[in-house]
């Protein structure tokens, strides 16, 4: 159970920071508005708390390991937001970050 709420916890903590980066992006470049900026920022602080949520208590792992989550979840969130696609060179980095993920979260490691 804690495997899913960790997987679950960096998925929210992707859709609060890619989420707020693009609503920011969408208020700067795109010419939204104060009002897109200010969610983002709103967004942005919401994935800083999310990540303290993790069962792990390591810092820098679970940021190192978000990293892998964050590459992913942008090519995700560019494909179904921004009609981007990606190429198999994407495709094949985000599944080498997602398996730098999986060996610095939950490989067993011995005490």
């Amino acid at each position: 159970m804690t495997v899913v709420r960790s997987i679950a916890l960096f998925l929210l903590a992707a859709l609060a920071e890619i989420g707020g980066a693009w609503l920011v992006w969408q208020g700067v470049r795109d010419h939204r508005g104060w009002l897109w900026i200010g969610a983002g920022i709103l967004a942005l602080g919401a994935y800083g708390f999310v990540a303290t949520l993790q069962p792990d208590a390591e810092f820098g792992r679970i940021l190192a390991a978000y990293g892998g989550v964050f590459v992913a979840g942008s090519l995700a969130w560019g494909m179904a937001l921004d009609g981007y696609r990606p190429d198999r060179f994407d495709v094949i980095g985000a599944l080498v970050c997602l398996g730098g993920v999986g060996l610095i979260m939950y490989a067993p490691r011995g005490g």
